[in-house]
Order: C-alpha cells, then structure tokens, then sequence
C-alpha cells in the first residue's frame, strides 16, 4: 500500500542547487532512512514533505486518510502550556478519553460520571493504550507532566515532540535525528519500541547502529542522484561500494573507506536478543580485545603533536554537587599516555559537568585537577563555535592555526585539512552564514584540530554530522596519538574510537570498564540480579561459595555445571551465527543452521531457567 508518493521535486537557493528532479516513495510497513552528506538537502526534503516549505517543482502526493506525524529538529510548541497540556492538545481522541478517565478517579463520589469514563474508555480500547502512552513519557523521562515547556531544556522539548509523534499512533511517522538529546538507554529503548511496532518509518539518522538494527531500506542522495538500497546498513555499505567501484568515482579512496567501515560493521555484534545469564568474569579478556582492534588499525596519518609528559592528568578526591544532585564524590583518577576514555550515562548525571571541570572551566567544591605542563586541551562542545559576519569557511579556521605537523617534517594546511573533511576549495570561500547545521558543526570540529591539540575532549561530536563526516572524523581520531574523552550518545562511534569506559550512575557513582560500549552491554547482560547489593561488592568467588553452602550437594554441583555449561552454549551460539556471513551458504546449508541454532537457543533458555530455579532457593 503506497503511502506517499514524491515527483520530481526540485530545490535552490540562488545558484545553489541542492536537488533537481527526484523522486521516491514509501510504502506501508517501510522503515526508511534516507542518507545524504551535510548542505545537500535532507532537512529540505523532510521540510517539504512536512509542508513547512514548498519545492521549486513537482509534486508530494499522501494516500488519503492516513495519520502523519512529524519530528523536527527543532520543535515549536506554545510556551504557556504544561507537557501534560501539550501532549492532549495532539489530534489523538484516546488521549482524551484517557484524561477525562482520570479526572473521574480523582471525584469518586459522582458514580454516573466515572461510569459514563469507564465506558468511554471500554469503547475506545483506550486500556492498553493507557498503558503505552504512560511507558513512553516513563522511557522518556517525561514523569513531571505539570512542568511548562518555557522551562524546558532543548533535550526535554525533542524528547517531548518524539513521545508526542510516538503517542499519536501515526500510519507515517517522518522523524530528523531522532537519536539526538537521547540517552543511550533511550535509545535501545526506542529501538526495540520500533522493532515491534507495526509502523512505516522515514527518517534522516547518523545513528549507524539505529541503521543497522531498525531500517529495511536506506535511500541515498549522492551528487544529486537518488540511490535506493533494499537492505539495512550493512548491506548498504556493501552495494554502495560496489556502485562506486562500477562507477569508478575516486576509485581508491571512497571504495576502501566503504569496505573498512563494511568490515568494522560486520565485526560487531548483532542486536541482543534474550538476556544471557553466562557470567563473563575475566576483565582482562575483554581488555585485551578492546586492546586488539585499536592495534588493527593502520595508521594513516602520523600526527607530529605536541609531546606529552609522564604528568597529565590527575584527580585528587574532586567532589561537585548542584544542591542534592551529586556529580562527583572524591573522585579520582590519573590519567595515561594514549588514553581513549567514552563516557556514559544517564542524562543530568553530570557527564558536561565532568568535562567542564576536566578543562578547568567550572571548578570542583572539593578536591583538586592537576594538569600536566605540557597538556594542550582541544575541547569540542556542545554550544558550537560563535561566526562573525561575512567570514569566509577558510579565514575561520585560518584565525585557528595555519597547519597540521606530522612527522617527517610534512604537514597537513588548513586547507588540506578542510578537504579531508568535505569542503572543496569552492566551498572554502563561501560565507559561513550559508552553511547548513551539519557543515558547521564539521567547521567547528576542523577549528579544534587545526589548534594541534595532544588531549582531546569531544562532547557529544556526532550531533548532526552525515555518515560520510563521521568516518572521516574516526579514520582521524584513530590515526590521533594522544588521550581521547568522549561523550557521546553514538554507540558506533563509541566502540569504534574507545576501549575504557567512565559509567555515570548518578549519586556520585562512576564505575570503570575496560572496553567500548558493546562490551559493557554484553557484560551487564551477562551479570545476574542479585537481591542484596552489599554482595556485588564482594569477591566474586566468595559470592558463588556464599551461594551454593545454601544448597544441598547435588544441587550445587548441579548449579557448577549450569553455569560452566551456559558458557560454552554461549561460544557454540556465537560460532554458528558467524558461519552465517558465509556469502556462498545454499538454502539447504542455512536451513540446517537455523536448525542448530535453534536447538541451542532452546537449550540456552531450558539451562536459564533451571538456573534461576537454584539461584531463587538462595534468597528464601
């Protein structure tokens, strides 16, 4: 069932053509992105397809009768009214009938009004629907309905519009950047919600995970052409390399850009799936293979940066708290030469504020940051960089620095610079005021390289950046020598750039992990819940010992071989999804390892359960 249908649109500012003539559609049970480099025109697209602006040319043609929703970047709402008030003022009618419900609980004693609700709501179903419409501002951590959207963070509004397009239960739902000013558990969380629900999706994403997991097809506006891919992303790497190499458009350069990013893609783990049990205990295994895929990096770039001392970076017992909300509790950490730390966490656990005191831009209640003298900090923040009037891309990054140094006596300008990160040398003399969102963000991140940094501090990079920047701006923090901070909501780019994590728990609370963020995940899904959280304190071994004097001799033999067994299923599992990426597999051969995989999946699950089984027997 086809629910749009675009026609030959057309869209120009002066002498910029953005696009000429193309033309799509979408069809009932698509999930969409549509991938394009910054300043060609996706914000444009999804503009004109909200109504917000008109094409030069053709036409936008919805089915009648299906439900649209919007998300923007940047949503408008009136100011006066409450996030409660705002979401009933949407065209749902549940929403509606819901509130109206609830109003009656609050006058028990008027019978034929609650009677006249309860029946409205039986009618309308409205039931299940109360349901999700209450775990969707629960996800999104929109709990205090009676707040005014004047107060409202930028974070909060976008969070708010998406629980409103989410709400709406829409047939279409077109969406700019969803992932952004989400946490990364809101994200997971939107993942599987979109997942399962049987919703058409168009969207403009760099969240190459969300890609990989969410999408059915990608459609690339490439030099003003339209590419459609029937696939996820992977498979979009993979069919796009082959265009250009078909092509034959800078033969050596995008086809091995595609092919490592294709590769990195295949190397990470699928979407999880069932919570595993199996403990995963040896740190220094996972230390090491975060260890491992830096060093399979080829250097392209050998950085000439400033030397680094044995002092860089100290925090002696740092303490910051804003009234009762606690950032850091004596902290402390030192450290090391080639560091690559990604920070996570909830959002208003701190995770600014940490960099902020970091760089020594706000200062600690208590405690002490001792910086080494030989530490250049490059800090990259969320707030942007400010533009004079009529400045040119090239004399902003000019008023940063001239050169790059590398080694060898080479040097990389500040024009070779700007073009590794997509500005041709006409686009370097345009004024900045006519560079979209995307580009200047790109510009802003060339004026913190530019400066030679050897400490790097990115809060939140990724934020409107297009695929394409975003490996060139990995391929460059890979070849970089110096230490890494990130903060950032892409768990792609997390994983591809750091191997040490800071986990903000909020309370003061930051646990380290020594891996990217898959590993975490993996990690935390592998640990069982333990009911008294005195014991996570405890060494492990004397947990299990704790644990098994409460069963009888069978029994914690039995439990032994639960959780050695589950391990090695776990090895098995993964080793046959592996035989899967095996391109030349007949319809035979995956059938009969679909089987397998089967078998081992209900094994898993039967060797789950008996472990519960035991562990509950602990706990009465």
């Amino acid at each position: 069932m086809n629910f749009l249908t675009v026609e030959n649109i057309s869209k120009s500012y002066g002498e910029l053509v953005l696009f000429e003539n193309i033309s799509f559609s979408i069809h009932k049970d698509q999930k969409i992105a549509f991938v394009a480099k910054n300043g060609t025109g996706k914000t444009s697209i999804l503009n004109i397809l909200s109504g917000k602006d008109q094409s030069d040319s053709g036409n936008v043609i919805y089915r009648k009768d299906i439900k649209v929703s919007f998300l923007s970047q940047d949503p408008k709402f009136d100011k006066n009214l409450t996030v409660e008030e705002t979401i009933l003022a949407s065209e749902n009618p549940i929403l509606k009938v819901i509130s109206n419900y609830e109003k009656t609980l609050l006058n028990p004693e008027d019978t034929e009004a609650y009677q006249a609700a309860f029946e409205a709501m039986e009618h309308h179903q409205a039931w299940d629907f109360e349901t999700l419409y209450k775990q969707i501002l629960f996800k999104l951590k929109l709990d205090n309905l009676q707040q005014k959207v004047s107060v409202l963070s930028g974070g909060q509004k976008k969070r708010l519009a998406l629980a409103n397009a989410l709400i709406n239960k829409p047939d279409l739902l077109i969406l700019d950047e969803p992932t952004n000013h989400l946490d990364l558990e809101m994200i997971e969380w939107l993942e599987a919600f979109f997942a399962k629900e049987n919703i058409t999706l168009f969207m403009v994403t760099h969240d190459r995970y969300f890609l990989e997991r969410v999408c059915n097809e990608i459609i690339e506006l490439d030099e003003g052409q339209l590419y459609s891919y029937k696939g996820n992303y992977s498979y979009y790497l993979e069919k796009r390399g082959e265009r250009i190499e078909r092509e034959a458009v800078e033969t050596g350069k995008a086809k091995q850009l595609f092919k490592k990013e294709l590769t990195w893609m295949r190397r990470q783990p699928k979407a999880r799936t069932t919570k595993s049990k199996s403990r995963i205990d040896d740190f220094a295994d996972i230390k090491h293979r975060a260890h491992q895929r830096r060093n399979d990096h080829q250097v392209q770039l050998e950085l000439n940066m400033e030397r680094l001392g044995s002092k860089i970076l100290e925090f002696h017992k740092v303490s910051k708290a804003f009234k009762d909300n606690v950032i850091l509790d004596n902290f402390e950490y030192t450290f090391k030469k080639g560091e690559r730390i990604g920070i996570i966490g909830k959002n208003g656990t701190g995770k600014t504020t940490f960099l902020n005191i970091l760089t020594q831009s706000a200062l600690p209640d208590s405690g002490k940051v001792v910086k080494g003298d030989t530490v250049k900090f490059g800090y990259y923040t969320q707030g942007g960089i400010s533009i004079k009037p009529e400045q040119k891309v090239i004399d902003v990054i000019r008023a940063f620095g001239d050169y790059i140094p590398l080694k060898k006596g080479r040097q990389i300008s500040a024009q070779q610079l700007l073009e590794r990160f997509l500005f041709s040398r006409k686009k370097q003399y345009d004024f900045v005021e006519k560079l979209s969102g995307g580009e200047r963000k790109r510009l802003y991140l060339c004026t913190v390289l530019i400066q030679n940094p050897n400490f790097l501090i990115l809060d939140e990079p990724t934020n409107d950046l297009d695929i394409v920047t975003l490996n060139v701006l990995e391929s460059f923090l890979l070849d970089f020598p110096g230490c890494i901070i990130v903060v950032s909501h892409d768990r792609y780019f997390m994983d591809k750039i750091t191997d040490h994590l800071f986990v903000f728990k909020g309370n003061g609370i930051i646990e380290g992990f020594p891996g990217n963020y898959t590993d975490y995940r993996v990690y935390e899904d592998s640990q069982p819940v333990v009911s008294n959280t005195s014991e996570n304190k405890k060494d492990k071994s004397s947990w299990k010992q704790n644990k098994a004097s409460k069963l009888s001799f069978n029994e914690e033999k039995e439990l032994r071989n639960i959780e050695s067994k589950l391990n090695t299923l776990a090895f098995d599992k993964k080793e046959l999804e592996n035989k899967f990426n095996n391109p030349d597999l007949s319809q035979e051969d995956i059938k009969k390892l679909s089987e397998e995989l089967q078998d081992i999946i209900d094994t898993i699950e039967a060797k789950e359960e008996r472990w519960f089984e035991l562990s509950s027997k602990l706990e009465e």
